[in-house]
């Protein structure tokens, strides 16, 4: 997909937090200057968007300080805007590259149950396959059968190798055996559950993966991946925190952005953990998960043309 169509994906995908944000802007910029009132409503605005209250706060400061209390037009708000989310995003905006000294490279996928994170792994997967690796998957989201069965289904699709057990196995000793297997390949992708009920259960979980992994491999994992969901707004937030704590998450990617006015999330995210974000994703195609573009996702969500 080029460029240009990629964009043009992103901004459809877009199209609901775009709403939110750009119809918003119109409202409150036509035919108006950047006076106390209409900054005050512009943070309000950024706030209702979900991109935080410090960021929001910000980025209304910094828009300010060239325009205050001038005439400006709902375009010239858009593109400051997206000037300012992208200086927010560009620091963070950094692809999932394998080292190809690790053979395999491991990834270890975590996230909240319901983020799509087994779909997410499948088209990694995808991406990697069509790019001539080899790729090896483990089914250690042994909670649910549907998930196993899910990852299967991906690896025949994409010609990878799939270890999996019952459902209920020991994902640690699956995650070992798969290591082991995996060995001389490129890439070893790790599914995880994502029970949030117990954290306890879930951080020993995620430890034990990670204490196994590494009789065999020292430095595995070499990424630990956390999948977000748009959908659920500020709560992503929450989420990053304690998988932050429970296993030293590398980087994001966030998902359902297409099915959701709240993709402003990203930015809070973004701004407050300043961890790399990989990918987003913005719909149920295998090839509408893409490396993240901080410019194109700055203009797409405020409605900007490139």
């Amino acid at each position: 997909m080029s460029r240009q169509g990629w964009f043009g994906r992103l901004k459809s995908g877009l199209a609901r937090s775009a709403g939110a944000l750009g119809d918003g802007v119109t409202s409150l910029f036509t035919k108006r200057r950047l006076d106390g009132a209409a900054l005050e409503e512009l943070e309000e605005l950024l706030i209702r968007a979900d991109l935080g209250v410090q960021t929001a706060a910000r980025i209304t400061a910094n828009i300010a300080s060239t325009r205050h209390d001038k005439d400006v037009t709902p375009e010239e708000i858009r593109r400051a805007l997206a000037e300012q989310i992208a200086h927010i995003l560009e620091p963070v905006a950094r692809p999932l590259e394998l080292d190809p000294a690790n053979r395999p490279h491991v990834v270890l996928v975590v996230g909240v149950n319901g983020t799509g994170k087994t779909t997410t792994i499948g088209k990694l997967a995808k991406h990697h396959a069509d790019a001539g690796r080899t790729v090896v998957l483990c089914a250690g989201d042994t909670f649910w059968a549907a998930a196993i069965e899910q990852l299967q289904i991906w690896g025949q699709r994409v010609g990878a190798t799939v270890v999996a057990g019952r459902q209920g196995a020991d994902a640690a000793g699956l995650a070992f055996d798969a290591l082991t297997r995996a060995k001389g390949a490129d890439l070893l992708l790790i599914d995880t559950a994502g029970r949030l009920q117990n954290k306890a259960d879930l951080m020993a979980e995620l430890t034990k993966i990670v204490r196994v992994l590494r009789k065999q491999d020292p430095s595995a994992p070499h990424d630990v991946v956390l999948v977000l969901d748009a959908t659920t707004g500020q709560n992503t937030l929450n989420q990053v925190e304690v998988f932050r704590d429970t296993c030293a998450v590398t980087g994001l990617i966030m998902t359902k952005l297409d099915g959701t006015a709240r993709g402003g999330v990203l930015v809070a995210v973004a701004d407050r953990f300043g961890l790399p974000v990989h990918a987003v994703g913005v719909g149920e195609g295998a090839d509408d998960l893409k490396p993240f573009q901080a410019a194109d996702f700055a203009r797409a969500l405020c409605g900007v043309e490139p």
